[in-house]
């Protein structure tokens, strides 16, 4: 039997994607991680585009604003720890790869750096800043990708609200059922 859920929770069965760290760089500033739970792919095509909400309570707000460009690193299972604790303090007064020891990378087309320890890293710059007047929502452009292939966990996190998270699992593979859209089995 269906039972009424209030529509603030919504989020929690829709949740898009992982749990990701942004980084942003802002000249003799030192750099800033933050975690963020709120994207999605918008266009999975060459280049991908990914919407994102970032606003003014951020402390990376102001150096995303500026160069109008991040990276969205993704960590895996065994970072979940640091990655609630780097979004429960903030870059203002925490220099988070310092703190929770994350090893800063340089990226090969923004000044933001990759994160050494996270499976993947994606180097993005601002392709749309129309829906942050009324959502607080970027459409970035990722300009290089990264992977760490002899990375061992692959496993990432998704936020389920009120500090509970799911861990991937299982992968099933039914490839062969996507007949309707071929195009989307690729390696």
């Amino acid at each position: 039997m269906m039972k009424p859920l209030p529509l603030d929770k919504v989020y929690r069965f829709i949740e898009p994607g992982p749990v990701v760290l942004v980084t942003t760089a802002q000249g003799k500033e030192r750099p800033n991680v933050m975690a963020m739970s709120y994207h999605m792919v918008v266009d999975d095509g060459d280049p991908p585009l990914i919407a994102c909400m970032l606003g003014p309570w951020d402390y990376s707000y102001r150096a995303f604003r500026a160069t109008g460009e991040c990276v969205i690193a993704v960590p895996t299972v065994d970072l979940a720890a640091k990655v609630v604790a780097i979004g429960n303090c903030s870059g203002a007064d925490t220099d988070k790869f310092e703190t929770f020891g994350l090893t800063p990378l340089p990226a090969k087309m923004v000044k933001a750096p990759l994160i050494g320890e996270c499976l993947a890293n994606f180097e993005c710059r601002i392709k749309d800043d129309r829906p942050v007047e009324n959502y607080n929502m970027f459409i970035l452009e990722v300009v290089a990708a990264w992977v760490d292939p002899e990375r061992k966990e692959r496993r990432v996190i998704h936020h389920r609200g009120n500090g509970t998270f799911v861990v991937d699992g299982r992968v099933l593979d039914i490839r062969k059922k996507m007949t309707k859209w071929p195009t989307y089995i690729r390696d």
